[in-house]
């Protein structure tokens, strides 16, 4: 499905679908079938012709018929989704064999009632494709689909940068700077004084990268003995690149030879280039490549000569970049040098600058532009000649889309650019995000489960599920650089993404246009269009009256989606028809709102009711017999329905592993990819549900919380993981004092799959380090928390060697140390986040060498290391990439047996080992010390990150035993000993995480 096609993508395959035995159509009505069938096929196929051309390039005609098949599409899925749902039927829960007998006896007679209509709607979809294509015949989409060429030739509006004086530029010095040292050789190596130097400047459209490569250029060209600078743009004519490097090398020659070297195909102008670069050191710059064909095929031309030649090239997508060199990412400008350029384009020219005391509402302004040059020129360039007074006016109407303003509209083209480039399936994932409010981080698993219900991604061949299909979507979408990447602080794994305003304004724009999504808020309340197919409300007070109007007629609405909304009264959700998103999320019912005649809605594939405080769900909800996706995550629904196992097409259940429980049955639900679950309310529904997991084959996501386990339930355990053979996220949270026997454990089978990707086993205190985590069986694993009671070097030492590992979380009990963790030999190379709650470590230098050691202590035992100023930085070279990625660091100090130890708290962990470090969270242990030791420890600490040349920050929270007397933040973690507590404390874990 696109935006251009419409449900014509999915028509086809259901029609086929009418012809399997199961629905026993009448003859005639089969034949009728394979014709509409076929003659689906071919409109589908003129429409893909009509998507790949941009909107504003088409004819009228041929968008007015686009539109009219579009919608048209829609009406003939919606006859066909009807149909399917009453000839298969549904059957309610909780009845009785009776009434059951008498419902099948109903069915028939309804049944066969729909397959006589049937044939009506089939016919009904014939002329209605009749009418549409009498309309279309007086033109032919092949040959009229875009303008006539002297009606659209434009100077590419990307030609400007290009010629821009370096007086002009702000903000670049920075970005220049380092991209000259990047390209700068290094004296004492003769192979690398001759080795070619590649780099590739990676961005989003409007970023300013051929601006600042422009100025690279202009500034180190002199040093060579020749040199280009050629863009190749989103279709390029490969033949004309080639010919405009040759004339950039030497424009007096070629230009004189222009007729020859015009005669040259690809082949004869790769070999002229080549030949002209064989004996020079040249200086190349390739702007804007868009796709890696293209450059795979320049590449060819540019002959590695050991001249200490460059090359620079300049991509929106990061599979180019990484192709082509060492990748920079140009970053979006400071705030400063944003203020600089919006107040410099107001006033027209430096030196004339406005005020530029900051303002709310110039703020606004560059908060919408997010440091995106293009969109700051924009924006300034909208606002010249209006006076000050009227800018928040014009803040609250602004967008993107304004066509009176040259600048808005070359930066909506340069936009629009990217957005062409898409594949038809990219595109209309990309124009979904619209639905989403601004500045509002989407969270990358609950967007794809929206595009699979929607109907967005479809099942292709191979052993790639449809999730895993909308993974690569949105992998695409982040490499065109359509979407920018929200990261887990923790481990650097991408978990969301966000939209910049600009391309937010696009999609808008397009998605109102052609009608693919609705938007209510609080400044455009009413909705104008009866046929809305999408509705999205948007920070509103949905009162009674002003919500009833809202959803009159609304039959056709596929999708329901409210955010950040009050909602005063029950959801009238009988006005729904034929709705397949439901997501109430991040929205306030008030007292008494439920979800009334839910389990009417049929053709339901998503219900989100996600950080809203309802409490509970209607038993009818087992209704909905195709729902793909529950998720009640942030509620306070405490207990699903006892229906819920009768959702045999759910792929994903989220709730909350803390408190929301499902009763027995759960293994029923054999299509499940991603549980998150508290398993059962009693024992004896947990100990069920840890039988039924095992049936669960196609997980790849499970959250589980057992609120306690016997030995025997543990084994049942073990043998129901067995079975899964495809999860990649594992969290078991068993809340029990006893430790845990390893043997016991493995004796039952106890093993984990090679693509195990997270694995947090928490609670669970194991004697020892279980045998299948080490680097031959997880070598995907980039999180891991555990809880060990005992672990020796020999294990310690298998942890540094998980080479993807990202995020390390143990719960020791007993004092370790592991020599030599220096990162040139394969330990902690990717480490970003390194906690030890109940454990003090030391980085320690060797004298003999430049190994590190790690010292992990349990402030019992004896102290296995020595605090003095032997081991200071100052007596020798500090070693380098000992964690050279770990930035978060998480600690005890025990003061009392510090002290004890004879241990001198001048450099108590040993920080400078860690170069990239930027926060340091430490729990100090006061019990049995003075306050005088205390502060000393303290202020020992705060000298470390003090002195440490990234000066990171510094979180020291206080406890006397299990009580915290103080914090900086004054904020009271949960004590990861006791279970009550540690549950609250992963509880605002998960919260944090969230965030």
């Amino acid at each position: 499905m696109d935006l251009v096609t419409g449900a014509m993508g999915n028509l086809a395959p259901k029609l086929l679908q009418l012809l399997q035995d199961e629905y026993k159509l009448q003859t005639g009505v089969r034949e009728q079938v394979q014709s509409l069938s076929k003659e689906l096929e071919s409109i589908h196929a003129a429409l893909r012709k009509v998507a790949a051309v941009p909107w504003d390039q088409l004819d009228e005609q041929v968008k007015a018929w686009a539109r009219e098949v579009r919608e048209a599409s829609y009406d003939m899925e919606d006859i066909l989704d009807t149909f399917l749902v009453r000839v298969q039927g549904r059957e309610p829960a909780d009845q009785g064999r009776l009434k059951r007998a008498l419902k099948k006896m109903g069915d028939l007679f309804s049944k066969g009632k729909a397959r006589r209509e049937i044939a009506g709607a089939i016919e009904d979809i014939k002329k209605q494709l009749q009418e549409v294509a009498e309309r279309h015949a007086r033109y032919k989409v092949d040959e009229n689909l875009a303008k006539p060429a002297a009606r659209t030739s434009t100077i590419d509006p990307r030609l400007a940068a290009m010629y821009k004086e370096v007086t002009q530029l702000i903000g670049i010095d920075k970005a220049r700077g380092e991209l000259i040292s990047m390209l700068s050789y290094q004296c004492g190596d003769d192979v690398l004084e001759k080795e070619m130097k590649k780099l590739s400047v990676v961005g989003v459209g409007g970023l300013g990268k051929t601006t600042l490569v422009k100025a690279v250029y202009d500034k180190l060209k002199g040093d060579f003995n020749c040199g280009a600078f050629v863009p190749v743009g989103r279709n390029p004519d490969l033949k004309k690149v080639l010919r405009d490097i040759l004339i950039d090398l030497d424009k007096e020659y070629y230009m004189k030879n222009f007729n020859m070297i015009n005669l040259l195909d690809e082949r004869q102008l790769i070999d002229e280039i080549r030949e002209f670069l064989k004996n020079k050191r040249y200086f190349i710059v390739i702007d804007d490549i868009w796709e890696p064909q293209s450059w795979e095929t320049i590449r060819l031309a540019l002959v590695e000569n050991n001249y200490r030649s460059t090359i620079i090239t300049t991509t929106r997508n990061h599979e180019v970049a990484k192709g082509a060199g060492e990748v920079y990412k140009l970053q979006p400008l400071s705030y400063d040098n944003s203020k600089k350029l919006f107040y410099t384009k107001i006033s027209g020219g430096e030196g004339n600058c406005l005020d530029t005391q900051p303002d709310e509402i110039s703020d606004k302004f560059l908060k919408k532009c997010d440091g995106i040059p293009l969109a700051i020129i924009t924006m300034a360039s909208f606002l010249v000649g209006k006076p000050r007074e009227e800018w928040c006016e014009l803040y609250n109407a602004i967008g993107f889309g304004h066509k009176d303003n040259m600048h808005v509209e070359n930066t909506m083209k340069i936009l629009s650019f990217s957005y062409y480039d898409l594949a038809s399936h990219l595109k209309t994932c990309l124009l979904y995000l619209s639905v989403f409010p601004e500045d509002y981080v989407i969270e990358k698993d609950t967007l794809i489960w929206k595009w699979i219900a929607e109907g967005f991604v479809h099942e292709k061949q191979g052993n790639l599920s449809l999730f895993e299909l909308g993974e690569g979507y949105f992998n695409d979408l982040l490499n065109r650089s359509m979407i920018q990447a929200v990261e887990n602080e923790w481990d650097g794994i991408v978990v969301g993404c966000h939209v910049h305003d600009m391309v937010l304004s696009l999609i808008r724009s397009l998605s109102c246009e052609e009608n693919f999504v609705t938007i209510l808020d609080n400044i455009k309340g009413t909705l104008s269009q009866s046929n809305a197919r999408r509705l999205v409300h948007q920070n509103r007070t949905m009162e009674n009256n002003t919500h009833q109007a809202d959803l009159m007629d609304m039959s056709q609405v596929r999708s329901y989606i409210a955010s950040s909304c009050d909602i005063s009264q029950r959801v009238l959700l009988s006005s729904f028809k034929l709705l397949r998103v439901l997501a109430i999320e991040n929205c306030r019912f008030r007292e008494d709102c439920h979800l009334g005649n839910l389990g009417n809605l049929l053709h339901l594939r998503y219900l989100g009711l996600r950080s809203t405080n309802i409490r509970e769900l209607p038993k009818e909800i087992g209704d909905l017999k195709f729902l793909q996706t529950l998720d009640v995550k942030g509620t306070a629904i405490e207990e699903l329905p006892a229906s819920v196992v009768l959702l045999t097409q759910l792929v994903c259940l989220r709730g909350d592993y803390w408190s929301t429980s499902v009763s027995d049955g759960i293994g029923k639900l054999t299509s499940l990819e991603e549980l998150t679950i508290q398993a059962g309310s009693d024992g004896k529904s947990q100990r069920q549900f840890v039988k039924e997991l095992g049936s669960l084959r196609e997980l790849r996501v499970l959250e589980v919380r057992i609120a306690s386990t016997d030995e025997s339930m543990q084994r049942e355990l073990v043998e129901s993981l067995r079975n899964l053979h495809k999860i990649q996220h594992l969290t078991l949270r068993i809340a029990t004092r006893e430790v845990v026997d390893v043997a016991t454990w493995e004796a039952a089978g106890f093993t984990l799959p090679r693509h195990l990707r997270y694995l947090a086993l928490l609670w669970i205190k194991f004697s020892r380090l279980p045998s299948c985590i080490n680097p031959a069986h997880l070598p995907n694993l980039t999180t891991l928390e555990l809880g060990v009671v005992s672990l020796d070097e020999r294990d310690l030492k298998l942890l540094p060697r998980l080479t993807e590992l990202r995020y390390l979380l143990l719960y020791l009990e007993s004092t370790v140390t592991v020599s030599n963790i220096n990162a040139s030999d394969g330990c902690f190379r990717k480490l970003r986040a390194f906690s030890l709650p109940n454990s003090m470590a030391q980085f320690q230098r060797s004298k003999e060498d430049s190994s590190v050691s790690l010292h992990i202590w349990n402030g019992t035992d004896a102290m296995p290391f020595k605090c003095s100023t032997e081991n200071d930085c100052s007596l020798c070279a500090i070693p380098s990439a000992v964690m050279p990625n770990l930035q978060f660091l998480h600690i005890a100090v025990f003061v009392r047996a510090l002290k004890d130890g004879n241990g001198d708290c001048a450099n108590i962990i040993g920080l400078e080992y860690l170069t990239s470090l930027q926060e340091v969270q430490v729990f100090i242990d006061c019990k049995g010390a003075s306050a005088a030791e205390v502060d000393e420890a303290e202020a020992a600490l705060r000298n470390q990150t003090d002195v440490h040349p990234n000066r990171p920050t510094l979180e020291v929270y206080k406890l006397n035993g299990d009580k915290m007397i103080s914090s900086v933040q004054d904020q009271e973690p949960g004590d990861d000993n006791l279970p009550k507590e540690e549950e609250d404390g992963e509880k605002q874990q998960e919260e944090d995480r969230s965030r």
